[in-house]
C-alpha cells in the first residue's frame, strides 16, 4: 500500500513554503507504516479521488469535509486508493443531510470495479447493514437497528482480512461474515437518492509486517515498595506544524521585549500566547522553561487558522512547573482551576507539539476546550494527573503521547492518572497511540464524562504502585477505566480497540460501573492484579480480545461477544512476553513500535497488534 495522502500533501506544502518551514524544522520523516491513506480534506479539494455520479465539493461543516450535495442521483461515488489493496481497515465520518425512500449513504471497501464491493450503509427507519454490491444485486450480508439521523455524523468503520468482512457503526458491532464477493480494490463513500458530507477518511493496513520479537524475558510488575526505574528516553522527533501569518520564536535567553524572531527571541510562552494570533505558531527553542505560575491558554485560533505551540526543530523543550503554585499541595486540599497544569488550556483550536511537562500541578490541564491537538508529547512526575481535559470539550485529538510517573500526595495517590477525559461532555474525542505507564492512580480514566471517546493503538501498564512511598496509599491502578461515578452512573459507549494492558496493580480493561454498551475489539489483558476484562456491570460487546494471566482473565456479567480468547477455549501461550521494544524509543514518526509482544503463539487472530 501507499503512503497516506496527507503525507504527499504535506511534501507539497513544504515546497511551497520553504522559508516558514525551514525556520520550524528539520527533515520531515515518513508516515506510518500501520496508516496506508488519510483525508480530511483540509486542503480544500478532493485531489486523489475520482468521482462516479454526483455533485462533490469541499464544504465547511465543523471543519472541512467533502459534501455530495446532489439528493436526486441516483448512484454517486467517490474512490480512492490502489485495486491492488488486500486487508485494511478503512473508517470515515458520515453525516447523511437527506435520504429519501429507498435511498443510503455508504462506505465502500474492496471495489474492484465502480459497482462490485463490500458497503457499509445508513439505510432510512434507523437501519445499518453490512452488504455485498455487485452490479445491480445488493446481497445483505449483516444488519442492525441504530439510530440514523439526517444532519448527525456517524462514524462508519468496515474491515477486510481475508475472506473476513465486518463492520461497525458509532463503536456498535454490525457483524462479521465471510465472504468471496472480493478480494482487493480500492475504497469509496458513496450516496443514493442521498446527500451527505464525509469526514476523516482513514485507511490502516493490515499486511504490515511485524519485526522480529526480542527473547521473552519479562519480568513482572516491581512490588509495591521498589522505587521507579527511569524509563527510556522519548524525545519527540521534528514535526512539521501548519504555516501561519505569524513565526514567534521563544528561547531560554530571550527577552520579552523582543519582536520574536529568532535572532531576537521573547524568553516566555506566555509573552508568546499573549502576542499571538490564529494562525500563528510559537516555535520554542531547546532547553528547560520553569515559570513560577501557570501557563494560561486562553487565546482561540480558527478551524483554518490554529494556533501551534511547537519545539523548534526538534530541539528538546522542558517545561518545568516545580516553582508553580500546588506542587504538591498539602494533603487534602484542592487546586483552584485557574492553577491547574504547568499548562492550562481554555481556548479552542490549539495545536501541541514536542513537549514534555514536568513537576506541575497536573502536566496539561484543560477545560472546555475544543478541537485541540495534542502531539508526541511528554507529560511525566507531575503532582496530579498527566494530562487532563473536562467540561464541555469536543473534537480533541490525543496522539503518541508518553504519560508516566505522576502522582497526587494530596489525595494520596487516588486522583493522578497518565491521561484522564472526566467529569464532562463533548462528541468526537479521540486517544490514538497513548504510552500511559507507572501513574499512581489508572493509566486511562473517563469518570464521569458523558460522550463516547474513542481510544486505539495504546498501552496502559504498571500503574497504581506505590512508587513515591505516599502514606494511606490509595491508588486505583487500573490500565483503562471506562467511565462510572455517582449512582446512577452515566451510560456511555465508550470504544477501546487494538490496545494493551498489562502488570497493573488492579484491571486491565474495565466499565467502573458504566451501564452502557461499550465496545471492545481486539485489545490483550496480561497479567494484570485484577480481572483482565471486567464488564460485569456494563451491557459491553467484546470481540477478538485476548486475557492471559489475570485474576480472573473475564468478568463478563451480561456483557456479550466472540472470538475471545475466553470464548474460545484452550491455552494461549504467547510469542513473547518481552516489551521492550513497545516501551522502548518511538519510531521516526512517533508511533509505538511493532513487535509481537503478547501476540497467540497459536497464530489465531485475537488481540491486539502493537
Amino acid at each position: 500500500m501507499r503512503p497516506s495522502r496527507q503525507r504527499r500533501l504535506a511534501l507539497l506544502l513544504a515546497a511551497v513554503l520553504v522559508p516558514v518551514v525551514a525556520l520550524l524544522v528539520g527533515p520531515v520523516t515518513t508516515a506510518s507504516a500501520a496508516t496506508a491513506f488519510s483525508d480530511d480534506f483540509t486542503d480544500g479539494d478532493t485531489v486523489g479521488w475520482s468521482k462516479s455520479g454526483g455533485t462533490w465539493t469541499v464544504v465547511t461543516d465543523g471543519s472541512p469535509a467533502v459534501r455530495q450535495s446532489n439528493a436526486g442521483s441516483e448512484n454517486a461515488r467517490l474512490f480512492a486508493g490502489s485495486s491492488g489493496w488486500t486487508d485494511y481497515l478503512v473508517q470515515a465520518r458520515v453525516k447523511p443531510l437527506s435520504l429519501g425512500t429507498g435511498g443510503q449513504v455508504g462506505l465502500l471497501a474492496r471495489a474492484s470495479g465502480s459497482t462490485r464491493y463490500y458497503r457499509l450503509a445508513l439505510l432510512p427507519g434507523n437501519q445499518v447493514q453490512l452488504q455485498a454490491v455487485n452490479g445491480g444485486a445488493v446481497t445483505v450480508l449483516a444488519g442492525i437497528v441504530h439510530p440514523v439521523t439526517t444532519g448527525t455524523w456517524h462514524t462508519l468503520v468496515v474491515e477486510v482480512v481475508g475472506s473476513t468482512v465486518r463492520g461497525r457503526v458509532d463503536g456498535v458491532f454490525v457483524g462479521e461474515v465471510t465472504s468471496s464477493l472480493s478480494g482487493a480494490g480500492r475504497i469509496g463513500l458513496q450516496t443514493a437518492s442521498a446527500s451527505a458530507s464525509f469526514d476523516d477518511v482513514l485507511v490502516r493496513d493490515n499486511d504490515v509486517p511485524p519485526t522480529t520479537p526480542p527473547a521473552p524475558t519479562h519480568t513482572p510488575p516491581p512490588s509495591p515498595t521498589t522505587p521507579p526505574v527511569t524509563p527510556p528516553a522519548t524525545t519527540p522527533p521534528p514535526s512539521t506544524p501548519p504555516p501561519g501569518t505569524v513565526v514567534l520564536v521563544v528561547a531560554t535567553d530571550g527577552d520579552d521585549a523582543n519582536p520574536g524572531t529568532l535572532a531576537r527571541p521573547l524568553r516566555t510562552i506566555q509573552r508568546a500566547h499573549d502576542l499571538a494570533e490564529p494562525g500563528t505558531t510559537i516555535a520554542v527553542r531547546g532547553g528547560t522553561y520553569a515559570p513560577t505560575s501557570t501557563i494560561k491558554i486562553l487565546k482561540d485560533g480558527t478551524s483554518s487558522q490554529p494556533i501551534t505551540l511547537t519545539n523548534y526543530q526538534g530541539e528538546k523543550v522542558v517545561i518545568d512547573g516545580e516553582n508553580m503554585p500546588y506542587t504538591p499541595g498539602a494533603v487534602g486540599s484542592s487546586i483552584p482551576r485557574a492553577d491547574r497544569g504547568a499548562l492550562h488550556v481554555e481556548a479552542d483550536w490549539w495545536r501541541f507539539v514536542g513537549l514534555e511537562i514536568v513537576h506541575g500541578p497536573y502536566g496539561i490541564f484543560g477545560v472546555d476546550t475544543n478541537y485541540g491537538r495534542y502531539e508526541r508529547l511528554v507529560t511525566r512526575d507531575n503532582y496530579e494527573s498527566g494530562l487532563h481535559l473536562q467540561g464541555a470539550s469536543s473534537g480533541n485529538r490525543i496522539i503518541n503521547l508518553d504519560s508516566y510517573g505522576n502522582r497526587d500526595p494530596r489525595k494520596n495517590g487516588e486522583s493522578a492518572d497518565g491521561l484522564a477525559i472526566k467529569e464532562g461532555s463533548g462528541l468526537d474525542n479521540r486517544v490514538s497511540g497513548a504510552r500511559l505507564w507507572r501513574n499512581s492512580d489508572d493509566g486511562f480514566d473517563a469518570w464521569l464524562f458523558q460522550s463516547p471517546i474513542l481510544i486505539e493503538d495504546s498501552v496502559a501498564y504498571d500503574n497504581g504502585y506505590n512508587y513515591w512511598n505516599l502514606p494511606d496509599y490509595a491508588g486505583d491502578g487500573n490500565g483503562f477505566k471506562h467511565g462510572g461515578g455517582n449512582d446512577p452512573r452515566p451510560a456511555v459507549d465508550h470504544v477501546t480497540r487494538n490496545s494493551m494492558a498489562w502488570g497493573n496493580s488492579a484491571g486491565g480493561f474495565i466499565d467502573n460501573g458504566n451501564p452502557g454498551t461499550l465496545l471492545f475489539d481486539r485489545n490483550t489483558a496480561w497479567r494484570n492484579g485484577k480481572a483482565g476484562f471486567d464488564v460485569s456491570r456494563s451491557t459491553s460487546q467484546l470481540h477478538r480480545n485476548l486475557a492471559v494471566g489475570n485474576t480472573p482473565d473475564v468478568s463478563p456479567g451480561s456483557s456479550t461477544g466472540a472470538d475471545n480468547s475466553w470464548n474460545l477455549g484452550g491455552d494461549w501461550p504467547l510469542v513473547s512476553t518481552d516489551p521492550t521494544t513497545i516501551t522502548g524509543p518511538r519510531a521516526a514518526d512517533g508511533s509505538i513500535p511493532r513487535s509481537n509482544f503478547l501476540r497467540p503463539a497459536n497464530g489465531v487472530d485475537v488481540g491486539a497488534r502493537l
